[in-house]
Parts: C-alpha cells; structure tokens; sequence
C-alpha cells in the first residue's frame, strides 16, 4: 500500500483518480494508485517502473498509462508478447473503467482498471484514493479503521469458504460501526429474507432465530433502493420510532444496506451507467444506543457493502454452475441408460430383417423403438412416442419398454396395452401418455399388430408407399376407458413397414412448414429392393436436406421392417383387410 503515500502530482487532473487493481498469478489483490504521467508498468525497478510485475516473462519496458486532455491512455512501450485490453491486442488504447489489461499469458498478472468521476459510487478501490484526505479530518481513530476496511477487503477477496468471509465481513461492519448486533439477510428465489448470518460486538455468534430485525427499516430501505441509517431513532420518522421491533428490543440506532446485484450492459460502460439488478439480501447493524456515523463510517459501510454483494452475487453464480453440472451429470446418466435399452444387434434372417434409429432434440427424449423375439417364434417390435420431453418423458419411455417386453413371458398384447392404460390413468399426477405402434411378424408373414393413436406406418408393396394401418385406438394413458384390440394383416415377401414418430413428418424448415407425410410418402414410393440402410438413409437426408439446418422442437425416429420369405409363401392383395386396402386404393388414386 506504499502508493497511498505519493502525493498526488500536478499531472493528474483534480477530480479525476485512477487505481488499478492488481491480480496476482496465486490470485493475491492490490490497489495501486495511478500518481502521474506517465505511469510506467513493467518488470523490476531499474528503468524507473512505478508498477513493478515479479514475472519473467513480462518486459522490463512494458507499458505506460499516459494522461491527456483528462484521458487515460494504455501504450505498448514493449512487451514482447502483446498488451491486451479486455482480450484484444493493442498499441495504444484509452481506457474505460473496468478495462482488463493482460500481458499474452495466461498465468500471469491481471490489472483491472478503475476509475471514477464525482459518480458518487464508492467502492472499496475509489475510497482508497480519497482515504489520505479523510483520515486528516477524522479522529485517531481513522486510520484504526482503514486498517480494518483493509483487512476486511483482504478477507473478502480470499479463498476461504463463503460462510467464513462472510462472517468476518460482518464482524468488520460491527466493530467499525460499534454496533451491538449485525445480521446477514439472504434473498431467497422468491425474494424473501432468511438470516444467513447473525454476530454481535465482540465476534460472538447469535443464533439467527434469536434475532428479530426492523422490518419497517428493512421495508424501507428496499421501497427507497438506497441505505438507511439512522443516528438516533427518537429523531428519526415516526413510522420508524413506532416499529414493533423498536419499541420491544429498545433500539436506538439502526443502519440498512441492500445489497444489490450489479447489472452491466457492456464492458465500456461507465459507473454511472451500472444498474442495479436482482436483490441478493440486506445488510443489518443495530444498537440499543444512539450513535454518530462520520464520513468515513458512511464510505466504509458502502464498500464493505459493495463487496459483499459482489461476493455473494458470484457465489450464488458458482452455485448455480455446480447445480446445471450436477443436473448435466444426471442427464447424461439418463441418456446413456436410455441409449442403451436401445435395440443394438438387429435380427436379421431369411424371413426378417429390421434396423431403426433414434434422434432426441434434447439429451434424452420421448421416443424409443424396440425389437426383441418372443417364445413362440414370432418377432415383436414397437415404436412408441411419449408426449413432451426430457426427463420426464425419458421416465415413461423405460417403463413402456419394460412393460411390453413382458410379452416375451406370453402374455396377451391387448391385455398389456389395456393394463398399461389403466394404470397411467389411474395415475393421472404423471400428465402423460403415449401413442404407440406395436407389432408380432410370424415366418408366414402374419401381422398382429395394435395402433394407439400413432401415425400409421407405410407400407411399401412393389414399389407403392400406402398407409394401411388406420385401425386403432387413444393413446395409452389419455382415455380410461379405452379398449385396445389386435388387428391382422398378412404380408407377402419384400413388404417393407415404415415406422416412424412424428418428428419426421412434423419436421420443419426455417419458414416453419411442416415435411409432412406427402413428402415422406413421394420418398419411400419406388423403393422395393433397397437395403433398409440405404432407405434409412433416404429418409433422413430428406428431412435434413428439408430443415436446412433449422432446430426442431421434437425427437426423431425410424424403424423400418421387411418381410422376405420366400415366393411359396406369398399372396395376393385379397389378403389385405379391406381397410388397409381401401386406404391404398385411395392413397394409389390421389
């Protein structure tokens, strides 16, 4: 703090100050007076540097703050890896406060610059270039107290855990005020004051249920949006005198500082264009005997405010980066776990063969396909669209999953699909449902197969794309009272089933039209003896080359089975229900 002791030369124009903050590579803060022009900063003392860098790297003629016309200027006077200024390389810069300069490493010295213009802002920074003119109008007792802003300071710019800066903060406030108690109220997330903290003269802790502060002092403070201190409440408004809480605990003196999260449009704005933003919490000294509060108690008060706000401002954003990592964790578990329920190793035989693909918008989504065999040699699979996303919708995709690969064990399907509706019905807290397509090929090419309430799936016979699955029922877990029934339909050789959720059809393109199924359908017609890969990947490059890059709102999947047996197995369309047929009629004559 030897700066502090330079007189201030002619050169630097009365009114204006300039400090710069200096951080050290271990994180260590001081403040350094700009005393005259130019101010030269480099490494050592020999070419007459007034900020000295113990750093190798850094050039012994580094830089220069120079002063003109009530400017201040930064210029490069030679440091060999560059002068930065807030990340840009420059020559020669004028300076706005809370300007970072740095020196081309990322381990060394960082010098924020301060300054202020009769803003009436005091920080601690800007009250130590005045504290030389107040402390010769204060008592003895000044420059004791200076001493403990500068500890105070020191503390909250620590690396100490958050409750133990804290409370030396507040024990710093106590005694420079000679206040009997001071509380640290802390805003909630709905913005109600809880005491974090509570200490009394001497560093002794109070329990904070024990402390009941002025909520009238408190309530104005927050109306005003500005420090309330009061000398002697017997002169003070009659609102104030009258206060329950005065009148009980006999208080004479109280002082009120909110603490204010400090909003800032852009880096080159000034102090007087900082604004205050979410409130963070209160301050609050109290005293059962009437006190008198000098100039330098006031500036004091406000720094140590300032700083605490700070702290608790990066504290509370710290805390919400650890809660969005410990929640990405979390996500990503999900995501994995859901990933892998996912059918990897396709079967593929000489009657069957099946692939699919699944594309959340979010890290985990409400989609999910599945293909597994069951006991009496037929192949199930299923697609299933749950309604909304992320977490919640992932929840409900596991336990579908898990309830319809029941059926493995023998059991009915619309006796499943009636079970499961009931049973999220019945626990209608959930808020969701889900429509589904699910399907039993046999090697005769036996279809059995239940829709609730999902797009029907193309089928694909010699080159025609029709959609022949209109049939079916409600979403499961939409209607209680729904009844879900199983439908047949035989397949003959190289019929192709296109399954899909509707962020395909739904996909859309920077002017927000929809692909839709008409797109869809002129994609799949003529595909009759594409690889299935090859068809997956026709789709997909459809709905990208459609989108051009825009963000969907829903999660996309495929999956696509083929029925191959051989000729001696197959029949004519006469064996399609006369829906499904019906519905290609139409489809073929639009």
């Amino acid at each position: 703090m030897a700066a502090l002791e330079v007189p201030v030369p002619d050169t630097v124009p009365p009114g204006e100050d300039a400090v710069l903050e200096v951080v050290s590579p271990d994180g260590a803060r001081r403040y350094v007076r700009v005393t005259q022009s130019p101010f030269l900063i480099g490494r050592g003392a020999e070419t007459g540097n007034h900020l000295q860098l113990s750093d190798r790297r850094i050039s012994r003629n580094c830089a220069a703050l120079v002063i003109e016309t009530n400017r201040f200027y930064l210029e490069d006077r030679g440091q060999r890896r560059g002068l930065f200024v807030n990340g840009e390389k420059v020559e020669s810069r004028e300076l706005q406060d809370g300007d970072v300069i740095t020196f081309g490493l990322e381990d060394s010295y960082e010098i924020l610059f301060r300054f202020a213009s009769g803003s009436g802002e005091e920080s601690i920074p800007h009250l130590l270039t005045r504290i030389e003119h107040i402390t010769s109008t204060e008592p003895s007792g000044g420059l004791s107290k200076l001493n403990r802003l500068l500890e105070a300071m020191a503390l909250l710019h620590s690396q100490r855990p958050l409750d133990e800066v804290l409370a030396y903060m507040l024990d710093h406030a106590v005694s420079i005020t000679d206040a009997d108690r001071g509380l640290l109220l802390e805003a909630d997330a709905a913005g109600s004051l809880k005491v974090k903290l509570a200490r009394r003269s001497g560093g002794l802790r109070l329990p904070p249920e024990s402390m009941t502060p002025s909520q009238t002092a408190i309530q104005l403070a927050l109306r005003q949006q500005s420090p309330v201190i009061t000398e002697d409440l017997a002169q003070a408004d009659m609102d104030l005198q009258a206060a329950q809480s005065v009148v009980a605990q006999r208080l004479r003196a109280v002082v009120v500082i909110p603490l204010w999260a400090m909003t800032r449009a852009n880096t080159q704005e000034s102090l007087l264009d900082i604004k205050r933003g979410e409130l963070l919490g209160v301050l609050y000294l109290d005293s059962r005997r009437p006190t008198a509060f000098s100039r330098l108690d006031r500036q004091i008060l406000d720094a140590l405010a300032a700083d605490a706000a700070s702290i608790l401002d990066n504290a509370r954003l710290v805390e919400r980066e650890r809660e969005r990592q410990r929640l990405e964790q979390e996500i990503n578990i999900a995501r994995d776990i859901q990933q892998a329920l996912l059918p990897r190793n396709f079967p593929n035989t000489r009657n069957f063969c099946v692939t699919g693909v699944n594309f959340p918008c979010l890290s985990v989504g409400g989609d999910y396909f599945d293909v597994f065999p069951l006991s009496d040699g037929r192949t199930a699979f299923v697609i299933a669209d749950v309604s909304g996303k992320g977490l919640g919708a992932a929840i409900l995709t596991t336990m579908l999953q898990g309830a319809l690969s029941g059926m493995t064990l023998g059991t009915d399907p619309a006796r499943v699909f009636n079970h499961v509706n009931r049973f999220l019905c019945d626990h209608s807290e959930v808020g969701r449902y889900a429509t589904v397509f699910f399907g039993l090929l046999d090697n005769d090419g036996h279809l059995e197969f239940i829709n609730a309430g999902h797009p029907s799936p193309f089928l694909i016979r010699r080159g025609k794309a029709e959609e022949a699955f209109t049939e079916g029922s409600y979403p499961v877990g939409l209607v209680p009272e729904a009844q879900y029934t199983a439908t047949c339909l035989k397949l003959e050789p190289g019929d192709t089933l296109v399954l899909f959720t509707d962020g395909v059809t739904e996909a859309m393109d920077p002017d927000e039209e929809l692909f839709g199924m008409p797109r869809l359908k002129q994609v799949l017609t003529g595909q009759m003896e594409c690889p299935l890969e090859q068809l997956q990947k026709c789709v997909l490059e459809a709905v990208e080359n459609f989108t051009r890059g825009a963000r969907q709102a829903d999660d996309l999947t495929l999956l696509i089975v083929r029925y191959r047996a051989t000729a001696a197995s197959a029949t004519t369309d006469t064996d399609v229900p006369a829906s499904a047929a019906s519905s290609a009629s139409a489809a073929s004559g639009s």
